[in-house]
């Protein structure tokens, strides 16, 4: 009897992940090689705490967003934040666009932790913030866009 459930258990894990895959279509195939690949990261902090998620925000995320400004593989990044409030289940307080390089930069493998260690020598106070940022979150999801051309076909 354990095995069948196990085995079933199995078989159920296979259809989730096969079926994510299938329905998840690949971002850099979607994206022209050497093109700008522009990704919106959205912020839902729960009520009260969103001047607090900033300060941390720019305290300890937005230097590392700088540092790989610098390096190259990000082009741009900005924040917004809606002017006027909308219906809870719409609601997010900030959106974080990053134009990135391109696609495949966008997706690869990166060492963040070795700028996090060069620019924060406290890694213990660091992380305790970045662990109290994530926490005041009800919600973060993100958002890969492309433009679209109105002009072209």
């Amino acid at each position: 009897m354990k095995e069948v459930v196990l085995r079933n258990a199995a078989l159920l894990l296979l259809f989730v992940l096969g079926s994510v895959g299938a329905l998840t279509p690949s971002v850099t195939a979607q994206t022209a090689p050497g093109q700008a690949f522009a990704v919106e990261y959205y912020y839902k902090a729960k009520w009260g705490h969103a001047d607090e998620f900033l300060t941390l925000f720019k305290k300890n995320h937005y230097p590392l967003l700088k540092k790989e400004l610098e390096m190259g593989r990000m082009l741009k990044v900005w924040m917004d934040q809606p002017r006027y409030h909308t219906t809870e289940d719409g609601r997010w307080d900030y959106r974080v666009t990053i134009v990135f390089k391109n696609a495949t930069v966008a997706n690869e493998p990166f060492d963040e932790d070795a700028l996090k260690k060069q620019l924060f020598s406290d890694q213990q106070t660091y992380t305790q913030e970045e662990q109290r940022r994530f926490e005041i979150l009800d919600a973060h999801w993100d958002l890969p866009v492309k433009t679209v051309d109105l002009e072209g076909k």
